[in-house]
Order: C-alpha cells, then structure tokens, then sequence
C-alpha cells in the first residue's frame, strides 16, 4: 500500500514539473513590448528642387587704368571702401595736359583770327573780280585761303576738345557703385597711360550665384522655365539655416562637353554683404511645389533587401512592417510618394527592436520630441 501511494506522489510531482515547464516556456516566448518613439504622418505643400554647389561672383567687376601716363599725386579713398559712381579715386599731375590745353586752346585763337582775315579778303575779292582789279586766280586763292583756315579751326578745335579729355583724365573716378579691392600703386609711382591695373572694384549688390545641373535635369529646369522665373535659395557653408533667396536669372547656351553640366546664374540681393566673391555656397534651385505631399521624419523609414519600408503602429499597438517609397528630404522630414497615408503613426526611434506583427510600446517623452513642422516653415535645408 505504501508502495502505491508513493509512486502516486511521484506521478503527481512530475505531471505538475511539467505543467510548471510548460508555463515557464510559453512566459518566455512572449517578447515584452519595444519600447519606440511614434510620430505621424503629415501632409504639406512641399518644393521640389535641385540642389548643388555654387560660387559667388560679383555682378560688375573693373579693372582700374589709367589713360594718360604720369606721376600719382593724389589717392582719394581707402582699401576696401564702399565707393560710389564718379567718386574720385586717384590725381594724376595734371600740370602738363593743363599747358597742352592751354597751348591748343591758343593755336586755335590763331587759326580762328587768320579764318577771320581771310574771309575779309575774300570779300574784298568778290567786289574787286567783278570791276576786273584782280583776276580771276587771285580771287580764287583768296577763296582757297578761307577753306584751309576752316579746317585748320576745326583741326585746332579737336585738338583743344582732345587736350581737355586729357586733363580730365588726370583725375580717375570710379565707374560704377562697388567695392575697392587693395590699392597697387602709391603717391609718387608713375604710371603709363593703358597699361597696368591701379585697383579693381567690384559690385557685391546684388550678386551672382554660379552653379550647374546635370544634363539629365536640364529638360527639368527649361520647362518649369516656361511657366515663370524659378526661386532660387543660397546657403553659406557656416549659416546653413539662414538662407538667401534669389531669382535664375541665366541658363547657359551649351552643355559642357567634358562635364556633362550646363551652367546656371541666381541673382541674389546683397546688401548686408553677406556673400563674397569667389566663395563656395550650397544653392538649391526650386523647380515646382508638390501639393499634399505625405512627410514622416526622415528616421522612420528603414532600408531592407526588398527596399525600403517604415513600420506603421496600428490602433492595437502592434507594428505593421509597410513597404514605402521616399521621395526627396525636406530638412528633418522627408516626404513618402507611396505606401503611407496622411495621420498613420509610424516609428520613428527604436525599430531594431520591432518585430511584424509585434506590440509596441510608445514612449510619450520621446514622441513629443518629434517636430512635425517641415523644414521649409522653419526656414532649414
């Protein structure tokens, strides 16, 4: 009797081990909830654009010369200086094209008064001719007389018109509203009338923004051309959230051979002086606006050996695993062309450890540190 309780025991002990087993397996196969960061999906208008990398170049450059030789007596402004058009720059010593002006401006009073002797013998001459006093070929010397003294007042007129332009010469003024750039002569140098530059000025408002497209974006770029002048925003390497916006103002003529590039040129305002010639800034060309397009942060889609895909948290708290195709990044958003609609929730931190089919768990402090505002509200790239 002894003998059959215990064994009765026995097969009570293990029925309840495995049982025990059993429970202790099925806890340990359930995964608890990841724990994820959630935000939804959002519809804007969004751009669609172009983005490269540009140079600033100054609108109006000069190069400084002079047109008469001689020797700097005067410097007007500083290195640097904001100028102004017709603002005076360098004195060339004009002492010796004031005596050249002066000289012409005499000879000329002397060809005048002979033009004047000589018509007062012609006139003599008419009357004379006519009574037969003189001949016929002295009249016509004397007429001859007064043809050469005209030219010779106007040969003398040119002269002093030619000897004026010189003097005025002597004093160099700036052609156009720019920016001087560093002097390369001093007081006492003497310089040679077309030859060497004295300074160079350059215009910085508004300024260029050279830049170039592909070849395959170019049918792009002439056919949102067609429908208005495109939006252009510029971007300095330091101040990426500061854009400056400008206007395409130029499409090259020709593909470049060796590139496959065109050429483009934005017009931007520049009065803060912001951009510098010759420095390289990020230029985004907008081509058009995509109306209603559907923006998830750009953490949540996910690349896999099919493509890529987000994982979408249903109303049960479970993820479902939705292929997605993405279309261009606006700042910390980018926007979904298909397999999401306006509202879903998707994760967005938090996916290695989602599984399909799985639950998930929000994490409240994480999602509210999601911004759904696209970039361009808030002026980012």
């Amino acid at each position: 009797m002894n003998s059959i309780l215990v064994k009765a025991s026995a097969v009570v002990f293990w029925v309840l081990a495995l049982v025990g087993c059993e429970k202790a397996a099925v806890s340990a196969f359930q995964r608890p909830p990841a724990a994820v960061s959630v935000a939804a999906a959002v519809t804007r208008d969004v751009p669609v654009y172009l983005d490269g990398i540009g140079k600033v170049v100054a609108r109006e450059m000069v190069s400084i010369q002079p047109q008469v030789s001689g020797r700097i007596t005067e410097i007007h402004f500083t290195d640097g200086a904001n100028l102004k058009k017709g603002e005076a720059l360098f004195t060339i010593d004009p002492r010796p094209y004031q005596a050249q002006l002066d000289s012409a401006a005499g000879n000329l009073a002397q060809a005048g008064a002979a033009l004047d002797f000589a018509r007062i013998q012609l006139a003599r001459g008419e009357q004379l001719v006519e009574t037969k006093a003189i001949s016929q070929q002295e009249y016509d010397t004397r007429k001859n007389a007064v043809d050469v003294a005209v030219a010779q007042v106007q040969q003398g007129k040119a002269a002093v018109e030619n000897a004026g332009l010189n003097l005025q010469y002597c004093s160099i003024r700036s052609p156009i509203d720019g920016r001087a750039g560093r002097r390369l002569v001093d007081i006492g140098n003497v310089v040679t009338a077309n030859s060497g530059s004295l300074l160079t000025i350059q215009r910085l408002d508004p300024i260029y923004a050279d830049f170039t497209v592909t070849e395959n974006d170019l049918s792009a770029v002439q056919g949102n051309m067609r429908r208005g002048t495109l939006d252009v925003e510029v971007r300095l390497p330091d101040e990426p959230d500061s854009p400056l916006h400008g206007a395409l103002t130029f499409l090259d003529n020709a593909v470049q051979a060796g590139t496959g590039n065109v050429t483009l040129r934005a017009t931007i305002p520049n009065a803060d002086h912001r951009l510098w010639p010759g420095r390289f800034v990020k230029v985004r060309l907008v081509l058009s606006t995509l109306p209603g397009a559907v923006l998830v942060p750009a953490t949540a889609p996910q690349m896999s050996a099919r493509g890529q895909f987000v994982y979408v948290v249903k109303p049960d708290d479970t993820a479902e695993l939705r292929p997605v195709k993405t279309g261009q990044r606006q700042g910390e958003l980018v926007v979904i062309d298909q397999g999401l609609g306006s509202g879903e929730r998707v994760v967005v931190n938090g996916q290695l450890g989602v599984t399909p089919g799985g639950k998930v768990r929000e994490e409240p402090s994480a999602t509210a540190r999601q911004d759904p505002t696209p970039a361009g509200a808030r002026g980012e790239s």
